[in-house]
């Protein structure tokens, strides 16, 4: 072995553990590390219209679109999240202390059905009311307890919380000042041809946009239209329910119809009819019609990728990285799909290479 093999192999042993120690470093404030680079991506197209306009000042322009996303991004979302959170431990209270049974709205639920339908639910083992009414107080117990939680651990944990903006806020302003030369930077590190780097890089750019941008929007206004819905209807905790719809719609084929559909048929087998029609309507018409309408124009079909693995890949990428994970998900999905899609083209440069 010649000292130049030696010197290179000992170098990618020096650079693989430094790489990997960097990481280590990192990983307490990924978090805040990923969603500064997510929105530094989604930001980019405004930061460059307001860099042309300022007459390429690129500290101005980052710190004026940084102050765009604290202001239509950062603050909605902490009001959000507190407000959630209050209202979460609001409705643990009231279920614990039995004010509010979710178990008796069920059974009322049950008792209203027919007896066709009691033999049909018997024949698939779901017809012990009493068990699944104790079920279903217990999943909302444990619910509601989560949120309150949280509650506490926000209090507890109000300086990391501030640490972990501040990093993200303050990487994000270098992101947009310096994402253009980082980019380049970045495709002379990649061992593939330009039009290969061209393809992953627009990909990547693509399903981040669509899969924030997008499904953010659509999801956010789903469970905006929801929440208003249950408000006007004097459904208690709209806020939380609505959230949880904006939630649920991130899921292809299931949706925020999962919550509003059986509050719509409590209204109706307890004689609430006109609630019930006017919660369907505006469900099927409104809330069900948004995704239709919203998300070609947000998202397009430049993603390409199939809705069961958006599926998938969304609820694998929530249990692996947690809330992370919807964005996270899809994204190494769209990744992997680019990168199949290249192979063909990778072998036949390799074999013309040869």
């Amino acid at each position: 072995m010649n000292n130049s093999n030696l010197y290179f192999r000992s170098f990618l042993l020096l650079l693989t553990i430094v790489t990997v120690a960097f990481i280590w470093v990192l990983l307490p404030y990924y978090g805040a590390i990923f969603w500064g680079a997510i929105l530094a991506i989604i930001f980019q197209p405004l930061h460059r219209r307001l860099l042309q306009r300022l007459r390429g000042r690129p500290n101005i322009a980052a710190l004026t679109t940084l102050m765009i996303i604290i202001l239509m991004v950062i603050i909605p979302m902490i009001l959000i999240s507190a407000s959630l959170v209050q209202e979460g431990a609001h409705i643990y209270k009231q279920l614990s202390t039995g004010e509010l049974n979710l178990g008796n709205y069920f059974e009322q639920i049950m008792n209203a059905l027919p007896d066709s339908v009691h033999e049909v639910l018997l024949r698939f083992g779901v017809g012990d009311v009493f068990s699944l009414r104790e079920k279903l107080s217990a999943g909302a117990l444990q619910g509601s307890k989560f949120l309150a939680t949280q509650a506490v651990n926000v209090g507890q944990n109000t300086f990391q919380f501030i640490v972990g903006m501040f990093v993200m806020l303050y990487l994000l302003f270098f992101l947009l000042r310096d994402g253009a030369n980082l980019a380049r930077q970045s495709k002379q590190l990649i061992p593939l041809s330009d039009d290969h780097q061209q393809h992953l890089f627009r990909k990547f750019a693509t399903v981040v946009r669509a899969t924030v941008k997008g499904n953010i929007v659509v999801a956010a206004t789903q469970g905006a239209l929801g929440g208003l819905m249950f408000w006007l209807l004097g459904i208690q905790g709209a806020l939380l329910w609505g959230v949880l719809m904006a939630f649920l719609s991130l899921l292809p084929a299931v949706g925020a119809a999962i919550i509003w559909v059986p509050v719509a048929v409590y209204f109706l087998v307890t004689g609430a009819t006109w609630q019930g029609i006017l919660l369907i309507l505006f469900g099927v018409l409104v809330i069900g019609l948004v995704d239709n309408i919203l998300r070609p124009l947000l998202v397009g079909k430049d993603t390409k990728i199939p809705d069961y693995v958006i599926l998938i890949s969304t609820l694998g990428g929530l249990a692996v990285f947690g809330l992370n994970g919807f964005v996270i998900g899809p994204l190494f999905a769209a990744l992997f799909i680019a990168c199949w899609d290249l192979f063909p083209s990778a072998i036949r440069m390799n074999h013309d290479d040869k």
